[in-house]
C-alpha cells in the first residue's frame, strides 16, 4: 500500500502534454509515450485533468459525458493500456472529477431544457426577483451574472462558472446517486486516485443577494458539504484503502479543511487551498498588477502548515497547476537566476508537511508565455476578463498586460520536450502556441545535465522517500521577520531538518540563532552552503537543506 504522505503527484494537462497523432492536441497515447520520463522523475501518482467527452468551452471542465473518453484524447482501450503501462512502472492514475457542474450539453441538462421535471431537479432553477432581474446578484467566477435566463420556463439556472456550465443540485438524492455511479465506474477501471474539482461549492446555502461581495459566502463550504463528502466517501472510494483523494477547495477556511482532510479518513485524504497564491492579488481581485507580498506569503503558508498539523489534517502542497501562472515567473527570476530560483522554489514546497504536486514542465523551469496578441489566448476566463477590464475603463493595452501576467494559459502552453519543431509536442499545429523559449528550456536538455532543475526535482522526490522527517515530521517556522528568508524546521523522532531559502535576487545574511552542530547539508542549489556557526550567508535565490540525525 502506498503511503500518500511519502508520495509525490505529477499533474498532466493532457491537451498540452504530448500529441501522438499530429492533430495539435495532446492525447492518452502521448502520455503512454512519456511514462518512462515520469517514472524517471520518481513520482508515484499521475493526476490527469479531465479527458471526458466535452465541448471544451472550459478545456474539459465542462463534462458532457462522465463515462466516455473524448475522441480527441483517444479511446477507452487507450486508457486501459495507459493504466496497465503505468502500473508496470509503479505509477498510479488519479482522475479529475468535475461534480459541481456539468456541460450544458450533458444529457441531464438537455433533458432539463426539454422540460423534464425530474432532470430539471438535477440543476438549480429559480424564478427571478422581478421581470429581467436574476434571483440573486451573485457573480460568476468567469465574470458577469451567475444566472442565465431560460425564456421557456421564465426561470434562471445557476452557473458559478461559464454560462455553459450549469451547477448541479446536490440537494437532490438522485444527483448524489449518479455521482456515486460515476466514481464506482472509474474505480472499476483500476483508478487509485481522485481529484475533485471545486468540491467545496456543491452545497449551496441561502439564495440571497450578497451586499458584501460576489455571493461566494452563500455557497462556499456550504451547510451540507461535510455530509455530502462523508456520504460519497462511504459509498465509493472509502471502500478501498488504496485510493487517495484530494479536494480543490475554492476560497475555503482552515476550520473546514480540518474536517475535509481529517486523519480519520471520513471525507478526503488531503486538500488544495489557494490562499498562498493570492499574495499578488488586491484583496480577492486577481485581475490587477501588484507586486507579490512576501511577508504575507510566509504568514499564510505557515499558518496553514502549523494549523493543519495541530488538527492532524493533511495538505496538498504546490506552486503550479493548470489554473496558475508559472511559479518561476511569478515568484522567481526568468533571467539571470532562472535555474537558482526554480530550484529554490522547488525546495520550499517539497520539504513542507504535505503531499507535493509537480505540474508538467515545472520540473524543468517552464515560464509564463510571452504572447503578444489577445488572439493567441484560448482560456475562456482570460478572454472574458479582457473585455470586462475594458468595460471598467482600462485601455486594451492595459487589459492585455494584466491578462499576460495572470492568464491560466500561462500554465497550458505545450510541454517542452526538445528544441525541435514545436518543442517536440506535436508534428502538426498545436492548439495553443508553444512558448518560444523551448529552444533552451526543454526536457531533453534538462535530462542531460545533472546540475539541471530536473535533477534537483529528482533529488527532492527521493529525499521524501528516504527521510521520514520530511513525510511525517512536525513543522516550526523560523526567520519569520526576515525580509528575504523563508525558513522552517522539521522534527521527527531522531531526525531534524532545517530548510533555508533566500527569496530574492540579492545576497542576504541570516543568523539562525540555532546550535547547528551535527547538521549536514544534504541538498543545495549552489556548489556549497556558506555558513559560519549559526549564520548563513545566502546568495541570490540560494536554498539549502540541512539534516541532523542519530543515523548520520
Amino acid at each position: 500500500m502506498k503511503d500518500f504522505r511519502k508520495s509525490v503527484v505529477y499533474q498532466i494537462y493532457p491537451k498540452s502534454f504530448r500529441d501522438s497523432n499530429g492533430d495539435g492536441m495532446g492525447d492518452l497515447r502521448g502520455i503512454i509515450e512519456k511514462l518512462d520520463y515520469i517514472r524517471d522523475l520518481g513520482v508515484d501518482y499521475i493526476w490527469m485533468t479531465p479527458f471526458f467527452v466535452s465541448p471544451q468551452k472550459d478545456n474539459g471542465y465542462d463534462v458532457e459525458d462522465y463515462y466516455r473518453i473524448d475522441p480527441r484524447y483517444g479511446t477507452m482501450e487507450d486508457f486501459e493500456e495507459l493504466s496497465r503501462e503505468a502500473e508496470k512502472r509503479g505509477l498510479r492514475l488519479m482522475l479529475d472529477m468535475v461534480f459541481n457542474h456539468t456541460s450544458d450539453r450533458n444529457q441531464w441538462f438537455q433533458k432539463a431544457l426539454e422540460g423534464d421535471e425530474e432532470y430539471k431537479r438535477f440543476y438549480i432553477f429559480r424564478k427571478g426577483k422581478a421581470p429581467g432581474v436574476p434571483p440573486t446578484n451573485w457573480q460568476s467566477k468567469f465574470g458577469g451574472s451567475a444566472w442565465e435566463y431560460v425564456e421557456k420556463f421564465d426561470e434562471y439556472y445557476l452557473h458559478l462558472f461559464d454560462v455553459s456550465q450549469p451547477d448541479l443540485n446536490w440537494e437532490n438524492p438522485r444527483v448524489r446517486q449518479e455521482i456515486q455511479k460515476v466514481v464506482k465506474f472509474w474505480m472499476g477501471k483500476g483508478v487509485k486516485g481522485f481529484r475533485f474539482d471545486v468540491i467545496n461549492l456543491i452545497s449551496k446555502g441561502a439564495y440571497e443577494d450578497d451586499e458584501e461581495g460576489d455571493g461566494r459566502r452563500f455557497y462556499t463550504d456550504g451547510p451540507k458539504i461535510h455530509q455530502y463528502l462523508e456520504e460519497l466517501n462511504a459509498a465509493t472510494f472509502g471502500t478501498d484503502a488504496e485510493i487517495v483523494t484530494v479536494g480543490e477547495m475554492s476560497s475555503t477556511s482552515l476550520e473546514n479543511c480540518y474536517q475535509y482532510a481529517n486523519g480519520e479518513g471520513t471525507e478526503l485524504s488531503m486538500v488544495f487551498s489557494f490562499h498562498h497564491l493570492k499574495v499578488d492579488f488586491m484583496g480577492n481581485e486577481k485581475w490587477v498588477l501588484v507586486p507579490y507580498d512576501f511577508s504575507k506569503l510566509k504568514k499564510i503558508m505557515f499558518q496553514w502548515q502549523t494549523s493543519m498539523a495541530e488538527h492532524n489534517a493533511w495538505n496538498a502542497v504546490f506552486w503550479c497547476n493548470h489554473d496558475q501562472p508559472r511559479v518561476v515567473t511569478r515568484f522567481g527570476d526568468e533571467g539571470r537566476y532562472w535555474k537558482e530560483s526554480a530550484k529554490m522554489l522547488a525546495t520550499v514546497i517539497h520539504c513542507l508537511r504535505g503531499t507535493p504536486y509537480i505540474y508538467q514542465g515545472e520540473e524543468m523551469g517552464m515560464t509564463n508565455v510571452d504572447f503578444r496578441e489577445i488572439s493567441q489566448f484560448r482560456d475562456v476566463e482570460s478572454l472574458n476578463y479582457y473585455q470586462i477590464l475594458q468595460d471598467k475603463g482600462l485601455t486594451p493595452e492595459q487589459a492585455f498586460q494584466i491578462i499576460r501576467v495572470h492568464s491560466r494559459d500561462n500554465g497550458r502552453t505545450p510541454m517542452q520536450w526538445s528544441d525541435e519543431w514545436e518543442a517536440g509536442f506535436t508534428d502538426g499545429t498545436p492548439w495553443i502556441g508553444v512558448n518560444e523559449n523551448y529552444r533552451y528550456i526543454n526536457a531533453k536538455t534538462e535530462q542531460k545535465d545533472e546540475n539541471s532543475i530536473f535533477f534537483h526535482y529528482k533529488k527532492l522526490v527521493e529525499m521524501r522517500k528516504t527521510y521520514d522527517v520530511i513525510a511525517y515530521g512536525d513543522i516550526q517556522p523560523v526567520a519569520q521577520e526576515h525580509p528575504q528568508v523563508l525558513a522552517y524546521k522539521r522534527t521527527w523522532k531522531t531526525e531534524e531538518l532545517l530548510v533555508v531559502n533566500n527569496f530574492y535576487g540579492k545576497e542576504t545574511v541570516w543568523d539562525s540563532g540555532m546550535d547547528l552542530d551535527g547538521y549536514e547539508c544534504i541538498l543545495e542549489n549552489y556548489p556549497e552552503c556558506r555558513r559560519e556557526g549559526s549564520t548563513f550567508h545566502l546568495r541570490p535565490y540560494e536554498s539549502a537543506v540541512l539534516l541532523r540525525s542519530s543515523a548520520c
